[in-house]
């Protein structure tokens, strides 16, 4: 089973770890992959530790995350941790790291649910080949795969079973309201 979260709205990743608590819940082993994101402070990253669910983070991260973990800085929203990561010199190290990672987990039957956040930026900025995904993603098919990211190629439609389109209608963002910790981030 492979399902799909893409879009310009907000929610990609808190609808693919919606499943994964669901999954968890029910006994099922889950892993959460995030390409091209590193030591930055999410409260997934937090919440996923305390549960026992592993999120790797393959890239580099935010200067500020220690601080802004401990609530000693807010997060600005500079980007400058996405940015960095989307260098070739950077990205294609990272992403080969993370395609890797997730080989040998799926080599050795680790997991049942594997959710590989943000993997559409590895494809769009081809750090990551349509075609080393589809294999990976053909190798078991007993896994769920659950892939997130803005502008998910339409060439995979044909390989998945579910395909969500996230469209943000209305946001605090758009009247200046700054993210909040423990809802955005």
């Amino acid at each position: 089973m492979i399902t799909v979260y893409t879009g310009q709205g907000k929610g990609k990743t808190t609808s693919a770890l919606g499943e994964a608590l669901l999954a968890y819940s029910k006994g099922k082993r889950v892993l959460v992959v995030q390409f091209l994101k590193g030591s930055t402070y999410s409260g997934e990253l937090m919440g996923l530790n305390r549960l026992g669910i592993p999120l790797i983070q393959f890239g580099v991260g935010c200067r500020w995350a220690g601080m802004i973990r401990t609530g000693l800085k807010h997060c600005t929203g500079c980007g400058e941790c996405f940015r960095q990561n989307r260098t070739p010199e950077i990205g294609l190290e990272m992403v080969h790291l993370a395609l890797q990672y997730v080989s040998n987990e799926v080599q050795a039957n680790t997991y049942d649910v594997i959710i590989l956040d943000e993997v559409s930026h590895a494809l769009n900025r081809h750090f990551l080949g349509l075609d080393q995904l589809s294999e990976l993603l053909l190798r078991r098919s007993s896994l769920h795969w659950i892939l997130t990211g803005r502008d998910m190629p339409d060439t995979l439609k044909s390989m998945v079973n579910s395909w969500w389109e996230l469209t943000m209608l209305k946001h605090p963002f758009a009247k200046g309201v700054k993210s909040r910790r423990g809802i955005e981030y």
